[in-house]
Protein backbone atom coordinates (compact mmCIF):
# COMPACT_ATOMS: atom_id res chain seq x y z
CA UNK A 1 0.00 0.00 0.00
CA UNK A 2 1.33 3.45 -0.88
CA UNK A 3 1.96 5.93 1.92
CA UNK A 4 -0.49 8.77 2.49
CA UNK A 5 0.63 12.11 1.07
CA UNK A 6 0.87 15.20 3.24
CA UNK A 7 1.61 18.68 1.90
CA UNK A 8 2.69 21.47 4.28
CA UNK A 9 2.03 24.88 2.72
CA UNK A 10 4.43 27.40 4.24
CA UNK A 11 6.89 24.72 5.33
CA UNK A 12 9.77 27.14 5.87
CA UNK A 13 7.90 29.29 8.43
CA UNK A 14 8.08 28.84 12.19
CA UNK A 15 5.18 26.39 12.61
CA UNK A 16 5.86 24.76 9.24
CA UNK A 17 9.41 23.81 10.23
CA UNK A 18 8.31 22.47 13.61
CA UNK A 19 5.64 20.43 11.83
CA UNK A 20 8.22 18.93 9.43
CA UNK A 21 10.31 18.10 12.51
CA UNK A 22 7.26 16.42 14.07
CA UNK A 23 6.74 14.27 10.96
CA UNK A 24 10.41 13.27 10.94
CA UNK A 25 10.12 12.07 14.56
CA UNK A 26 7.18 9.74 13.80
CA UNK A 27 8.23 8.59 10.33
CA UNK A 28 9.08 5.08 11.47
CA UNK A 29 5.66 4.54 13.04
CA UNK A 30 3.28 6.12 10.51
CA UNK A 31 5.15 6.82 7.31
CA UNK A 32 3.85 9.64 5.14
CA UNK A 33 5.07 10.93 1.80
CA UNK A 34 5.91 14.51 2.69
CA UNK A 35 6.17 17.68 0.62
CA UNK A 36 6.28 21.34 1.55
CA UNK A 37 6.03 24.69 -0.19
CA UNK A 38 8.25 27.71 0.25
CA UNK A 39 8.23 31.24 -1.11
CA UNK A 40 11.20 33.48 -0.32
CA UNK A 41 12.91 31.40 2.38
CA UNK A 42 15.54 28.94 1.00
CA UNK A 43 14.45 25.30 1.47
CA UNK A 44 17.90 23.66 1.30
CA UNK A 45 18.61 23.40 5.08
CA UNK A 46 15.22 21.70 5.50
CA UNK A 47 15.82 19.24 2.67
CA UNK A 48 19.11 18.32 4.40
CA UNK A 49 17.38 18.01 7.80
CA UNK A 50 14.37 16.08 6.48
CA UNK A 51 15.64 13.88 3.65
CA UNK A 52 12.91 12.26 1.62
CA UNK A 53 10.68 15.33 1.66
CA UNK A 54 10.07 17.33 -1.51
CA UNK A 55 10.14 21.15 -1.74
CA UNK A 56 8.11 23.22 -4.20
CA UNK A 57 8.31 26.96 -4.84
CA UNK A 58 4.74 28.33 -4.75
CA UNK A 59 3.36 31.85 -5.00
CA UNK A 60 0.08 31.84 -3.07
CA UNK A 61 -1.03 35.13 -4.60
CA UNK A 62 -1.07 33.68 -8.13
CA UNK A 63 -1.03 29.93 -7.55
CA UNK A 64 2.17 29.59 -9.63
CA UNK A 65 3.93 26.37 -8.65
CA UNK A 66 0.94 24.20 -7.75
CA UNK A 67 1.00 22.54 -11.16
CA UNK A 68 4.50 21.15 -10.40
CA UNK A 69 3.14 19.55 -7.23
CA UNK A 70 0.39 17.83 -9.26
CA UNK A 71 3.00 16.42 -11.64
CA UNK A 72 5.74 15.41 -9.18
CA UNK A 73 3.84 14.62 -5.97
CA UNK A 74 0.22 14.13 -6.97
CA UNK A 75 -2.96 14.77 -5.02
CA UNK A 76 -2.29 15.11 -1.28
CA UNK A 77 -4.45 13.26 1.25
CA UNK A 78 -3.90 16.10 3.73
CA UNK A 79 -2.85 19.73 3.25
CA UNK A 80 -1.75 21.79 6.26
CA UNK A 81 -1.83 25.51 5.44
CA UNK A 82 0.62 27.35 7.72
CA UNK A 83 1.31 30.17 5.23
CA UNK A 84 0.16 33.66 6.18
CA UNK A 85 0.98 37.32 6.24
CA UNK A 86 0.71 37.42 10.02
CA UNK A 87 2.24 40.75 11.07
CA UNK A 88 -0.82 42.92 11.84
CA UNK A 89 0.94 46.19 10.94
CA UNK A 90 2.04 44.82 7.53
CA UNK A 91 -1.56 43.70 6.86
CA UNK A 92 -2.84 47.16 7.80
CA UNK A 93 -0.44 48.79 5.32
CA UNK A 94 -1.29 46.41 2.47
CA UNK A 95 -4.80 44.94 2.85
CA UNK A 96 -4.73 43.51 -0.70
CA UNK A 97 -1.58 41.49 0.03
CA UNK A 98 -3.11 40.33 3.34
CA UNK A 99 -6.21 39.06 1.54
CA UNK A 100 -4.38 37.45 -1.38
CA UNK A 101 -2.04 35.50 0.94
CA UNK A 102 -4.32 34.82 3.91
CA UNK A 103 -7.42 33.73 1.96
CA UNK A 104 -6.21 30.47 0.36
CA UNK A 105 -8.08 30.90 -2.95
CA UNK A 106 -5.23 29.66 -5.17
CA UNK A 107 -4.69 26.63 -2.90
CA UNK A 108 -8.38 25.66 -2.86
CA UNK A 109 -8.73 26.24 -6.61
CA UNK A 110 -5.77 23.92 -7.20
CA UNK A 111 -7.18 21.23 -4.89
CA UNK A 112 -10.54 21.52 -6.70
CA UNK A 113 -8.81 20.56 -9.96
CA UNK A 114 -8.46 16.94 -8.76
CA UNK A 115 -11.43 14.76 -9.71
CA UNK A 116 -11.88 13.16 -6.28
CA UNK A 117 -11.19 16.30 -4.30
CA UNK A 118 -13.45 15.41 -1.34
CA UNK A 119 -10.80 12.91 -0.25
CA UNK A 120 -8.37 15.67 0.79
CA UNK A 121 -8.48 17.17 4.29
CA UNK A 122 -7.48 20.85 4.56
CA UNK A 123 -6.09 21.88 7.96
CA UNK A 124 -5.93 25.67 8.03
CA UNK A 125 -4.23 27.87 10.64
CA UNK A 126 -6.38 30.81 11.67
CA UNK A 127 -5.90 33.17 14.62
CA UNK A 128 -7.32 34.32 17.95
CA UNK A 129 -7.39 37.81 16.37
CA UNK A 130 -10.73 36.95 14.74
CA UNK A 131 -12.27 37.82 18.14
CA UNK A 132 -13.14 41.38 19.14
CA UNK A 133 -11.33 41.23 22.48
CA UNK A 134 -13.97 42.63 24.81
CA UNK A 135 -14.32 39.65 27.17
CA UNK A 136 -12.34 36.65 28.43
CA UNK A 137 -12.24 33.04 27.22
CA UNK A 138 -13.95 33.19 23.83
CA UNK A 139 -15.67 30.02 22.62
CA UNK A 140 -15.69 28.90 18.97
CA UNK A 141 -19.38 29.80 18.59
CA UNK A 142 -18.81 33.40 19.75
CA UNK A 143 -19.07 35.92 16.92
CA UNK A 144 -15.93 36.75 14.95
CA UNK A 145 -15.62 40.55 15.06
CA UNK A 146 -11.98 41.37 14.27
CA UNK A 147 -10.66 44.90 14.93
CA UNK A 148 -7.85 44.90 12.35
CA UNK A 149 -7.12 43.92 8.73
CA UNK A 150 -5.18 40.80 9.77
CA UNK A 151 -8.15 39.45 11.74
CA UNK A 152 -10.56 40.38 8.93
CA UNK A 153 -8.45 38.55 6.33
CA UNK A 154 -8.42 35.44 8.54
CA UNK A 155 -12.22 35.55 9.02
CA UNK A 156 -12.57 35.84 5.23
CA UNK A 157 -10.31 32.77 4.91
CA UNK A 158 -12.41 30.74 7.36
CA UNK A 159 -15.61 31.60 5.51
CA UNK A 160 -14.04 30.86 2.12
CA UNK A 161 -12.90 27.39 3.26
CA UNK A 162 -16.24 26.52 4.91
CA UNK A 163 -18.05 27.51 1.72
CA UNK A 164 -15.70 25.99 -0.87
CA UNK A 165 -14.19 22.88 0.75
CA UNK A 166 -15.79 19.64 1.96
CA UNK A 167 -13.39 18.43 4.67
CA UNK A 168 -11.50 20.89 6.84
CA UNK A 169 -10.20 21.69 10.31
CA UNK A 170 -9.74 25.40 11.08
CA UNK A 171 -7.42 26.08 14.02
CA UNK A 172 -7.75 29.49 15.69
CA UNK A 173 -4.29 29.73 17.17
CA UNK A 174 -3.02 32.10 19.83
CA UNK A 175 0.63 33.28 19.99
CA UNK A 176 2.77 30.22 19.21
CA UNK A 177 6.00 30.03 21.22
CA UNK A 178 8.81 27.52 21.62
CA UNK A 179 12.36 26.70 20.53
CA UNK A 180 14.05 28.12 17.42
CA UNK A 181 13.69 26.14 14.18
CA UNK A 182 16.18 23.93 12.28
CA UNK A 183 16.72 26.79 9.82
CA UNK A 184 16.36 29.91 12.03
CA UNK A 185 13.43 32.13 11.08
CA UNK A 186 14.06 35.87 10.63
CA UNK A 187 11.26 37.02 12.97
CA UNK A 188 11.93 37.44 16.69
CA UNK A 189 10.46 34.68 18.85
CA UNK A 190 8.47 35.89 21.89
CA UNK A 191 10.17 34.06 24.78
CA UNK A 192 13.67 34.46 23.32
CA UNK A 193 13.02 38.18 22.74
CA UNK A 194 11.84 38.73 26.33
CA UNK A 195 14.85 36.81 27.68
CA UNK A 196 17.20 38.81 25.45
CA UNK A 197 15.94 42.26 26.46
CA UNK A 198 15.78 41.44 30.20
CA UNK A 199 19.30 39.97 30.18
CA UNK A 200 20.66 43.40 29.12
CA UNK A 201 19.63 44.81 32.51
CA UNK A 202 17.61 47.77 31.14
CA UNK A 203 14.02 48.61 32.08
CA UNK A 204 11.55 47.38 29.44
CA UNK A 205 7.87 48.26 28.98
CA UNK A 206 5.32 45.43 28.77
CA UNK A 207 1.52 45.69 28.39
CA UNK A 208 -0.49 44.75 31.48
CA UNK A 209 -3.90 44.98 29.78
CA UNK A 210 -3.70 42.72 26.71
CA UNK A 211 -4.45 39.05 27.29
CA UNK A 212 -3.78 35.95 25.18
CA UNK A 213 -3.46 32.17 25.74
CA UNK A 214 -0.01 31.48 24.25
CA UNK A 215 0.41 27.91 23.01
CA UNK A 216 3.58 25.81 23.01
CA UNK A 217 4.59 24.96 19.44
CA UNK A 218 4.97 21.22 20.06
CA UNK A 219 1.34 21.14 21.27
CA UNK A 220 0.21 22.69 17.97
CA UNK A 221 2.23 20.04 16.11
CA UNK A 222 0.64 17.29 18.24
CA UNK A 223 -2.84 18.70 17.50
CA UNK A 224 -2.18 18.67 13.74
CA UNK A 225 -0.70 15.16 13.79
CA UNK A 226 -3.68 13.90 15.81
CA UNK A 227 -6.14 15.46 13.34
CA UNK A 228 -4.31 13.84 10.42
CA UNK A 229 -4.34 10.44 12.11
CA UNK A 230 -8.05 10.79 13.00
CA UNK A 231 -8.91 11.70 9.38
CA UNK A 232 -6.88 8.89 7.82
CA UNK A 233 -8.09 6.24 10.29
CA UNK A 234 -11.78 7.15 10.48
CA UNK A 235 -12.27 8.58 6.98
CA UNK A 236 -15.38 10.42 8.21
CA UNK A 237 -16.48 13.84 6.99
CA UNK A 238 -14.63 16.48 9.01
CA UNK A 239 -15.72 20.10 9.44
CA UNK A 240 -14.06 21.31 12.60
CA UNK A 241 -13.42 24.72 14.10
CA UNK A 242 -11.14 24.66 17.15
CA UNK A 243 -9.61 27.25 19.45
CA UNK A 244 -5.93 26.35 19.82
CA UNK A 245 -4.39 28.02 22.84
CA UNK A 246 -2.61 27.14 26.04
CA UNK A 247 -4.52 26.69 29.31
CA UNK A 248 -3.33 30.03 30.78
CA UNK A 249 -4.64 33.56 30.13
CA UNK A 250 -1.63 35.86 30.44
CA UNK A 251 -0.72 39.50 29.81
CA UNK A 252 2.63 40.56 28.33
CA UNK A 253 3.70 41.54 31.85
CA UNK A 254 2.91 38.03 33.13
CA UNK A 255 4.78 36.50 30.18
CA UNK A 256 7.83 38.63 31.03
CA UNK A 257 7.56 37.77 34.74
CA UNK A 258 7.52 34.04 33.95
CA UNK A 259 10.71 34.37 31.86
CA UNK A 260 12.37 36.53 34.55
CA UNK A 261 11.53 34.07 37.35
CA UNK A 262 12.86 31.07 35.42
CA UNK A 263 16.04 32.84 34.26
CA UNK A 264 16.70 34.80 37.44
CA UNK A 265 16.33 38.26 35.85
CA UNK A 266 15.50 41.29 38.00
CA UNK A 267 11.69 41.64 38.12
CA UNK A 268 12.00 45.41 38.63
CA UNK A 269 13.20 45.70 35.00
CA UNK A 270 9.62 44.91 33.90
CA UNK A 271 7.71 48.19 33.59
CA UNK A 272 3.93 47.62 33.22
CA UNK A 273 2.27 50.04 30.77
CA UNK A 274 -1.16 50.21 29.13
CA UNK A 275 -1.41 49.04 25.52
CA UNK A 276 -3.22 52.32 24.78
CA UNK A 277 -0.03 54.25 25.65
CA UNK A 278 1.77 52.97 22.53
CA UNK A 279 0.82 53.65 18.90
CA UNK A 280 1.56 50.43 17.00
CA UNK A 281 -0.02 51.62 13.78
CA UNK A 282 -2.76 49.01 14.13
CA UNK A 283 -5.72 48.31 16.42
CA UNK A 284 -5.09 45.40 18.75
CA UNK A 285 -7.80 43.45 20.65
CA UNK A 286 -7.52 43.74 24.44
CA UNK A 287 -8.52 40.28 25.63
CA UNK A 288 -8.65 37.39 23.14
CA UNK A 289 -8.09 34.62 25.65
CA UNK A 290 -9.83 31.45 24.49
CA UNK A 291 -11.81 28.60 25.99
CA UNK A 292 -10.12 25.38 24.80
CA UNK A 293 -12.65 22.89 26.20
CA UNK A 294 -13.68 21.74 22.71
CA UNK A 295 -10.04 21.10 21.72
CA UNK A 296 -9.35 19.04 24.86
CA UNK A 297 -12.58 17.02 24.49
CA UNK A 298 -12.36 16.46 20.71
CA UNK A 299 -8.71 15.41 20.50
CA UNK A 300 -7.98 14.36 24.09
CA UNK A 301 -4.99 16.72 24.18
CA UNK A 302 -4.18 18.96 27.15
CA UNK A 303 -1.86 21.80 26.10
CA UNK A 304 1.21 22.60 28.20
CA UNK A 305 0.85 25.23 30.99
CA UNK A 306 2.56 28.50 30.02
CA UNK A 307 5.39 28.38 32.61
CA UNK A 308 6.24 24.78 31.69
CA UNK A 309 6.38 25.75 28.02
CA UNK A 310 8.71 28.64 28.85
CA UNK A 311 11.00 26.26 30.78
CA UNK A 312 11.07 23.84 27.83
CA UNK A 313 11.78 26.71 25.40
CA UNK A 314 14.66 28.15 27.43
CA UNK A 315 16.13 24.68 28.08
CA UNK A 316 16.08 23.96 24.32
CA UNK A 317 17.79 27.32 23.62
CA UNK A 318 20.48 26.56 26.21
CA UNK A 319 21.27 23.25 24.53
CA UNK A 320 21.79 24.80 21.06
Amino acid sequence: MSAEKVLVVGGTGYLGQHLLQGFSEIQGITPYDLAFTYNSFPPHPLLDAFPGSLAFHVDLKTGAGFHSISQQFGQPDVVVNCAALSVPRACEKDPDAATSINVPASLVNWLSSFTQNDTTLLIHLSTDQVYEGVKSFYKEEDGALPVNVYGKSKVAAERFIAEKWTNFAILRSSIIFGPQTVSPVPKSLPIQWIDGVLSKGDKVEFFYDEYRCPVYVKDVVAIILTLIEKWLLEGKKMQLLLNVGGPDRVSRVQMAEAVAQIRGHDLSLIKPVSASSVDRGVMSPADISMDITKLVQTLNISPTPFKDGVKLTLAAEASL
